[in-house]
């Protein structure tokens, strides 16, 4: 019965029906306060709806009731990376990368951290390992090309876009980069010469 309804509501999530998975969710943990998953997915589309105070306050009740949840962890996690609150981003993805370790959402997501919370190099080594482990995801290589970019790393940076833009043409974002590469490049080849 439990797992039928995460399937169901992790279903509403991935069509992009936020508010009646929420709403399913809500009902279901009124009479069921003790299942962790209900609560991961209450802030899973939380998320989505980016109220990131509600979904904080639920992946904190999921950890309240499992403190080991690899999931709870790494989109609690995900959650202060949209914030800029790198410490707490960086504190529970660290717990979800010791429960599940080599998962490359995780991994991606604590490389991030590190490097915008001034460890570079380390947050750069954990996105390549990422990008191993998942070498055709688009979020991967357009956050290791902007951490190349950052870095003025243009070799490393430009082909990391032009991967993300053979997988996904339209992508704005890799787009946006590869051009910042090239002109970036250019103004930096003037001033060596």
């Amino acid at each position: 019965m439990e797992k039928l309804f995460i399937e169901k509501v992790k279903k509403l999530h991935d069509e992009g029906e936020f508010q009646k998975a929420l709403k399913d969710c809500e009902e279901f943990a009124s009479k069921n306060i003790e299942n962790v998953e209900v609560y991961e997915e209450i802030g899973d589309n939380y998320l989505s709806l980016k109220k990131y105070d509600k979904a904080i306050k639920a992946f904190k009740q999921a950890l309240k009731l499992d403190k080991n949840s690899a999931s709870a962890n790494y989109l609690l996690g995900f959650v202060y990376s949209c914030t800029d609150e790198w410490g707490e981003s960086i504190k529970y993805l660290e717990i979800a990368n010791k429960v599940f370790p080599n998962n490359w959402k995780i991994l991606r997501c604590l490389g991030w951290s590190l490097y915008f919370s001034g460890i570079k190099s380390k947050g750069i080594i954990l996105l390549e390992r990422s990008l191993c482990l998942q070498p055709k995801d688009v979020l991967v290589l357009n956050d290791l090309g902007v951490c190349y970019l950052s870095e003025k790393e243009f070799d490393k940076a430009e082909p990391l876009f032009e991967r993300s833009l053979k997988i996904e043409p339209a992508n704005k974002k890799a787009l946006e980069c590869l051009n910042a590469c090239k002109f970036f490049r250019k103004e930096f080849e003037k001033f060596d010469n």
